[in-house]
């Protein structure tokens, strides 16, 4: 029987754009004799929208933002009414950012009772707080850079104390919001002034705040697909034209070299790939990951962090790694669809009473 897939993007995320490229990439892979596809689109408003069954993929993001638009504008309730007439076999939350790759969407399919794919709620918020994923991290014993962090309260009534202990770091600085990816918020400073002016823009965004040793190293990634026995792609690696891989370089200006397979030592490549499990294992994630690491010019492997919702958007390196591991895009997404069915099963088997 075919199976009964809603794909679920937008998002209230500044990440909203991502997402809708992204869902543009998987409608167009996934496969309608297997499938049935049910758009959720949800808005910047967070309202949630969802479209008639599609029979074949859509042709515009302009087309993906148009579902159920005519309708009224409606709450989550949508959803679940249409969850309840259709009965969806798994859900595919294509959501990057805050309200969706951070655990909350999860909790509620959780409470739905609905397969989902992707990280759960405890991975998905820890993977998403850049602080607690270190944190994670450094128990796990897996090296990586110099960091401090502290909240927006903390900054306003001791910022000259924080910026003195930022400079205990060396310059130049990566200044971040904890909870966003997509490299949105995120600056590169080389003096006091310009690391007081990144700290106020990442504040825009989130009110906890990392500021990172820059390290000289080139950027190696790795992308993991499973549940409890994980397996690791081959390793990519990103040749940003611009002072690092911002928003633009990644979505917008092409200006971005992907070298895959990277050229590594076997010794480095079993590293990261031991690395990326070992990460994988201690967030407790589930269906995918990307693992995002630093190798010094001596071999010195730092991760750097995780993405538990990595895109997919044509130039995303998560399925281009997997291409390059012998797992086509279609595959890539049955592959996940039956992961996520498989967990929901296993959950299944608990016990919610005494008896």
């Amino acid at each position: 029987m075919m199976k009964k897939i809603g794909l679920v993007y937008g998002g209230k995320s500044a990440e909203h754009e991502v997402s809708l490229s992204t869902a543009m990439a998987v409608i167009k892979a996934v496969d309608f004799a297997s499938y049935e596809v049910y758009p959720i689109y949800i808005t910047l408003d967070g309202e949630w929208r969802t479209g008639p069954q599609l029979t074949a993929p859509v042709e515009s993001v302009e087309q993906l933002q148009l579902i159920r638009e005519e309708s009224k504008p409606n709450t989550i309730n949508e959803f679940i009414e249409a969850h309840n007439t259709i009965q969806f076999d798994a859900v595919f939350p294509l959501l990057h950012g805050t309200n969706g790759e951070d655990g909350t969407v999860q909790g509620l399919f959780e409470v739905l009772d609905i397969p989902y794919v992707g990280n759960g709620v405890l991975s998905s918020s820890a993977g998403m707080d850049k602080v607690i994923m270190k944190q994670l991290f450094e128990i796990a014993g897996l090296q990586q850079v110099p960091y401090v962090y502290f909240i927006r309260s903390e900054w306003k009534n001791t910022q000259q104390a924080i910026v003195e202990k930022c400079e205990q770091l060396e310059f130049p600085l990566f200044v971040k919001p904890a909870n966003l990816g997509s490299s949105v918020g995120i600056s590169k400073v080389t003096n006091r002034e310009q690391l007081i002016d990144a700290v106020e823009l990442a504040l825009q965004y989130d009110r906890k705040v990392v500021v990172e040793q820059g390290i000289i190293a080139r950027e190696i990634e790795t992308a993991v697909l499973g549940n409890d026995v994980p397996q690791v792609s081959v390793a990519g690696e990103i040749k940003p034209m611009t002072e690092f891989y911002d928003y633009d370089s990644k979505y917008k200006d092409g200006s971005t070299s992907l070298v895959i397979p990277a050229e590594l030592s076997s010794k480095v490549a079993q590293q990261l790939t031991d690395m990326a499990k070992r990460a994988f294992k201690i967030l407790d994630c589930a269906g995918l990951v990307r693992a995002d690491f630093f190798v010094t010019a001596k071999d010195e492997v730092l991760i750097n962090e995780v993405n538990t919702m990595p895109g997919f958007t044509p130039v995303s390196m998560y399925p281009l790694l997997w291409k390059n591991t012998d797992v086509s895009y279609p595959e890539l997404i049955d592959r996940l669809i039956q992961l996520a069915v498989e967990r929901y099963e296993e959950k299944g088997q608990l016990q919610y009473n005494r008896d």
